[in-house]
């Protein structure tokens, strides 16, 4: 058995990895760092070494991590909805809200929606985070579907694919142009889409 596999191991990867997660959400993959990590989880800085492989290994998890606490949110979010046709705007809320999350207003909020959206580049450039990026895709296009169908509106692949692509999109040249309200405009776009990449059910 090792170490990471005993009780006590087991705790302070999972110290590890919430630490890293934070530091993730915090300021960025630049604040991920065997030294930062340790000191916010309270453990030996032999510890990042001991217990992962390098440091891409515990920022893997540590994105991993991140994914998983906001599908938490979102599954919360949704658990709160009944089974009912809701009013256009309502479902573009929450979807929206779903995916590019709920933050504090002012430079803290705007600087971890900022981070959330490196991670996503992120993807792209570290073939070692793909694998955690497939998986947790599966998970939050369900969740989409799940709002979708209790909203009274269907989906396929392509069109809730468009509808994510909308979302992202609206909020990344938002951020870039400093716009004071990246959700705002992302509404706004999907409001125009909706109805044609997820249309009202038919009887």
């Amino acid at each position: 058995m090792t170490a990471a596999a005993t009780p006590k191991g087991a705790k302070r990867r999972l110290a590890l990895v919430d630490a890293a997660a934070d530091l993730l959400v915090e300021g960025g993959f630049d604040a991920v760092r065997h030294r930062a990590v340790a000191a916010k989880a309270g453990v030996p800085l032999a510890s990042t070494t001991y217990y992962f492989a390098s440091l891409d290994d515990l920022i893997a998890a540590a994105v991993e991590r991140c994914g998983i606490r906001e599908l938490r949110v979102m599954q919360a979010r949704i658990d709160e909805v009944a089974h009912h046709t809701r009013d256009v705007e309502s479902t573009v809320e929450l979807i929206v809200d779903m995916l590019v999350g709920v933050f504090d207003e002012g430079e803290g909020g705007r600087e971890q929606l900022v981070n959330r959206y490196e991670r996503f580049v992120a993807f792209a450039r570290h073939p070692e985070l793909r694998a955690v990026q497939r998986g947790l895709r599966v998970e939050l296009d369900a969740l989409i579907v799940s709002v979708l169908q209790r909203s009274g509106r269907e989906v396929h692949r392509d069109g809730l694919r468009r509808l994510v692509y909308v979302v992202d999109g609206a909020v990344v040249g938002a951020l870039s142009e400093g716009d004071a309200d990246p959700k705002a405009l992302a509404r706004e776009m999907l409001l125009q889409v909706i109805d044609r990449v997820a249309p009202l059910a038919t009887a």
